[in-house]
């Protein structure tokens, strides 16, 4: 399993439930990557999507209290129920999208994750864990500063160095 994501100088991940930058290039790297695998993301993610829908061309796992009736979404109420869904499908190809409390309880599962780091304050009101000061994680690539939108970014890959087994 993967988690994508892309963050603010600060970790900061999103603003209202939304995200802080409009980054093309961002998106494009998100949709190519994702495209024909298996999304995982909690409630407010879905909500936070074109209509509250599921992204096409993907299998979408939803962690949530509640069912959600809507096509194209499975739901799966605790990470015990998670875990056994997702032994359905090849780990490289199961990517974590958010939100922050997602991250936070996956990251620890993810042999890798994938940052777009923009070199600016988002103003965010949502953060996940700084990977440069965890200890299980070490930076393994970055890309040559990119602008997007008015953005400096950077593609960077960092490495889980102490993957937690699934539940």
């Amino acid at each position: 399993m993967k988690a994508i994501l892309h963050a603010d100088r600060n970790w900061g991940i999103g603003k209202g439930n939304d995200l802080m930058f409009s980054l093309p290039q961002d998106m494009k790297f998100f949709r190519e990557t994702t495209r024909g695998k298996t999304v995982v993301m909690g409630l407010n993610t879905l909500r936070s999507l074109p209509g509250g829908n599921p992204l096409k061309n993907r299998v979408n796992i939803v962690l949530s209290p509640d069912d959600v009736q809507k096509d194209g979404v499975v739901t799966v109420h605790d990470f015990k129920q998670l875990f056994e869904e997702l032994k359905k499908y090849p780990p490289d190809d199961v990517f974590v999208i958010g939100g922050a409390s997602v991250y936070r309880a996956l990251f620890p599962y993810c042999t890798e994750v994938l940052v777009t780091r923009v070199d600016a304050d988002g103003g965010a009101d949502v953060f996940v864990t700084d990977l440069d000061k965890d200890e299980n994680f070490v930076l393994q690539s970055q890309s040559a500063p990119v602008g997007d939108n008015g953005q400096l970014i950077r593609f960077c890959v960092y490495r889980n160095r102490n993957v937690l087994t699934q539940i």
